[in-house]
């Protein structure tokens, strides 16, 4: 009887954890190419809800329970963190970001102004999206839309290459950027391109370089749970005012990849396929959630 009941185990696990898995692998693609939001991938494939679910339940009594051997207590948290599903998500996020590291790597360094030119078309475009409902219902966006504008012109003037790619620095950026993968319409990979970490990054994963990762993973897991209930509170209280700002900061930021399009070839037909291949894509995206937003409501 053993045998049968564990692979009827192994099926049921299978069955239910291995979409999951495929699921990370489609959030991390889109999670390492700027412009793309996996949290976006998240909503439109079903698991948003227990994504946010999960990491809400994340609490560092856990770690308490376990010092003092409080078996029963310890088991019942991973149960509401939703352990298993977080763990297999990360696996497949993470199993994406080793393949498409040295795909991004090898397209920025052969391909410049067309890579640069996709990821400009990708921030227009999701830039727009997130904008368009915010004037019907909060009269004020535009002004927090041009406050954002400006605070995004002045990163890039700020020039972000002179951060270098210190361990405190890499921290801090996952301590942002693994925060804002998990909003739909906001890119993770975005904000590590303004803090100019992503082709470094790209270069730590290809490479295994463990500090490296390790600096901005610490980050990003302190970022998340210190900052998302943070998160969740000003986007339950003053949603449309965070991402004004944020569309804001998104579009004024992208001159940086407007720059990096041009360095060296003047504006071409290649620039131009490029960006309005980046804004079909956002516009697939788009309309492949408002289908599944419409089937979602025909099942209720």
């Amino acid at each position: 009887m053993k045998p049968i009941q564990t692979r009827m185990q192994i099926r049921t696990f299978l069955t239910e954890y291995l979409p999951v898995l495929v699921k990370g692998i489609l959030m991390g693609i889109c999670d390492i190419i700027p412009g793309v939001s996996g949290g976006t991938v998240a909503f439109i494939t079903g698991i948003y809800g227990r994504l946010i679910a999960g990491i809400a339940n994340i609490s560092p009594n856990i770690i308490i329970d376990l010092i003092r051997w409080d078996l029963p207590s310890f088991r019942s948290k991973l149960e509401q963190m939703d352990i298993v599903f977080l763990i297999v998500l990360a696996c497949g996020i993470g199993s994406a970001f080793l393949l498409a590291s040295r795909v991004m790597l090898w397209l920025l360094h052969e391909y410049p102004v067309q890579t640069n030119g996709f990821f400009f078309g990708l921030i227009l475009a999701s830039s727009v999206l997130l904008f368009a409902p915010l004037p019907r219902r909060y009269p004020g966006s535009f002004i927090f839309l041009i406050i954002g504008i400006v605070l995004g012109l002045g990163i890039v003037m700020l020039n972000p290459s002179s951060l270098g790619h210190s361990y405190p620095i890499l921290f801090l950026t996952g301590f942002i950027a693994l925060c804002a993968m998990i909003l739909p319409g906001i890119s993770g990979a975005y904000i590590t391109l303004i803090m100019n970490q992503y082709e470094y990054l790209l270069n730590a994963i290809k490479t295994l370089s463990l500090p490296d990762i390790g600096a901005y993973l610490i980050g990003g897991v302190l970022g998340i749970l210190t900052f998302t209930r943070l998160l969740k509170y000003l986007l339950k209280y003053y949603h449309d005012l965070i991402v004004a700002i944020l569309t804001g900061l998104m579009l004024g930021s992208s001159k940086l990849l407007f720059d990096r399009a041009t360095e060296t070839t003047p504006i071409g037909i290649d620039l131009m396929v490029s960006v309005i291949l980046g804004i079909l894509v956002v516009g697939l995206f788009q309309y492949t959630q408002t289908y599944m937003n419409k089937r979602s409501l025909e099942k209720l």
